[in-house]
Parts: structure tokens; C-alpha cells; sequence
């Protein structure tokens, strides 16, 4: 299922509460409860399942549960899924960077702090709100919540990213990402020296067992990521490397750097805070950026490649 929801951890639901009764098996099931839930409700997350239970809307039989119980063979799951409309976004004046923009498409340079889409704690000021009020006719395309993004950079990343204008250039772009017909390529500064200078990264990505907030280098559950890598420039205790990325895995390149010891500095979740205070100022945010962003057009066919420059807060580390 592709929704707003699985892809962005945005919740959608209908205008009404409605309810849900699963009845467990006379086999029984194995495991926690929250985990049979998320196979049983392809629209949820293990996480919003979690945040029903700790809400209290979802009852065996009519009693509270834990997420942790077991539930016996016979007994019937009530999930009570709260309505919820979430707010269309708002057009907001927010000055945006535009490396190249076109009938379908609008090509930015993201600053570091801008957070892509509306979710919770960012119902506004986001860049799908200076999205909305650049470009007038975008309001629907891809979803309302998400008008125009067909992909995204963490809210402390900057560089170069894509939206589209039209739903002809969505699908076209989706196929495009879909079929690795987008090279791109990121900047990052690392605490530490990766030991070879040239290297691919491979494995699968997926939730962290030991932490659900984190994504982690796993042996199952993951999704397929890949990511190669050039030292470009070291310093005492840091590197600046330079990324490209086949797959675009949620964290990816931060998870890759963190799993060869060499995590992104400023890095909040993957990073080494002690590393940070040591550094000649704080960085305040991760050092990664997407420096270069280059596909064949899904609508004219043109060949195009873009570059994003180095924000001075970057610059400041590569001395």
C-alpha cells in the first residue's frame, strides 16, 4: 500500500471513527500482539498500532491489552481507528532556491532546517507550503499532504531535490526513482577515516530491532539499499565523502556511514554527540548534502543534471 502513512508516518483517515474485529485463529498466533496487528492491518505501522494500544482502542474481548500480550486462540481484536481529517496545507511566502522549473517540474536547492512535507509538530511552514504558493495549479498533486513531493530529504539535509507539477510528471518521476533512473549523489563529512577510500555498501536496511525510531543495517526485514562511496578529502578526525546512492532507503547514508564506524557528523540520531563537542564549533545539524540531482526528463526527454552549492554551514567544517 502506498499511502501517505507508509511512506511518511503522516496518519489519514477518514472523516468518521470507525472500527475494526479481528478474530484470532483457533491456531493461535506467536508473538506480541502489536506484531500480529501489523500483519493483519497493511495500512498501520507497528508504531501507530502501538500508539492505538497505548491510547487505549484496542481491546481483546473488551479488555485493555498491552502491546506485549499474546492473544488466545478464539478471542476477538477491536480496533477503534479515531476520525481524523488532517488540514489541506495553506500557501506560505517562503523564499524557495529554484535551480530550474518547467511546465512539469521544479528543481530546488533545500536549506538545512526546512522540513519537506506537513506532519505532526510541522503543520505549516513547510516546502510543500512555499510549494503551494510558487507554483498555483499544484494543489492535489500526489496527495493533498504531500502536493508536488515525490521524494524527500530529512529536514537537516540540504541540496538539491525534485517536486512535479502535474500528475502526468508524478507518475512519470515515481518510474524514475522506481527504476534507478536517478543518479544521486550526496556530500557528507564523517567523524573518523573510513579504512578503504573507495567502497560500496550493501545489505539490507530496516527498523532498528532495539530501537523503533532508528533504521539500522539488518539481516532481515529490509528493504535492499546500496550505497558507494569516495574519500575526498580528510582532515585530522574528520572526512568529507562523497555518496552515491542506487537506492534511497529512509536514513540511508547515514545509517551506511554510522555501520563502518564513521557516522555524519552533527548527526542527532546515528551521530557520536561526544565526537560533536569536540569539533572546532557545534554543528547544530548533520553534514550531509545532496550536491547533484540528474534524470532524463519522464516528460520532454531532455537529459538534465543539477548541482546544489555547498551551504556555508558545510564549508565551515572542510577547513
Amino acid at each position: 500500500m502506498d499511502n501517505c502513512e507508509s511512506r511518511f508516518g503522516i496518519d489519514l483517515q477518514g472523516v468518521e471513527e470507525r472500527e475494526l474485529h479481528l478474530q484470532v485463529p483457533l491456531a493461535g498466533v506467536h508473538g506480541r500482539l502489536d506484531a500480529w496487528l501489523a500483519t493483519q492491518c497493511g495500512e498501520f505501522s507497528r508504531a501507530r498500532i502501538q500508539k492505538l494500544i497505548k491510547d487505549r482502542r484496542i481491546t481483546i474481548d473488551g479488555k485493555v491489552v498491552k502491546a506485549s500480550a499474546t492473544p488466545e486462540p478464539g478471542t476477538v481484536v477491536t480496533v477503534v481507528i479515531p476520525a481524523l481529517l488532517p488540514a489541506i496545507p495553506q500557501p506560505e511566502d517562503i523564499p524557495l532556491d529554484v535551480l530550474y522549473e518547467d511546465s512539469d517540474c521544479i528543481v530546488l536547492n533545500k536549506p538545512p532546517g526546512l522540513v519537506v512535507h506537513p506532519a505532526p509538530g510541522h503543520a505549516c511552514g513547510t516546502l510543500v507550503n512555499a510549494l503551494l504558493f510558487h507554483c498555483k495549479d499544484l494543489t492535489g498533486v500526489g496527495g493533498g499532504l504531500r502536493s508536488g513531493i515525490v521524494h524527500r530529504l530529512d529536514k537537516d539535509t540540504s541540496g538539491v531535490m525534485v517536486a512535479v507539477k502535474n500528475d502526468l510528471a508524478m507518475a512519470g518521476f515515481i518510474k524514475l526513482f522506481q527504476s534507478g533512473g536517478m543518479r544521486k549523489e550526496y556530500l557528507a563529512i564523517v567523524h573518523g577515516h573510513p579504512l578503504k577510500e573507495l567502497g560500496t555498501l550493501g545489505g539490507l536496511i530496516g527498523r532498528d530491532p532495539a530501537n523503533r525510531k532508528k533504521m539500522a543495517v539488518v539481516r532481515v526485514n529490509g528493504k535492499d539499499a546500496i550505497t558507494h562511496y569516495k574519500v575526498e578529502k580528510q582532515m585530522e578526525n574528520t572526512t568529507l565523502v562523497h555518496c552515491r546512492i542506487e537506492t534511497g532507503r529512509t536514513h540511508q547514508i547515514r545509517v551506511h556511514m554510522k555501520s563502518i564506524g564513521c557516522p555524519i557528523i552533527g548527526d542527532a540520531l546515528y551521530g557520536q554527540h561526544s565526537a560533536d563537542k569536540k569539533l572546532p564549533h557545534w554543528p547544530g545539524r548533520q553534514m550531509l548534502h545532496a550536491r547533484l540531482l540528474a534524470f532524463k526528463h519522464p516528460v520532454s526527454n531532455v537529459e538534465l543534471s543539477f548541482e546544489a552549492p555547498l551551504p556555508e554551514d558545510f564549508k565551515s567544517f572542510l577547513v
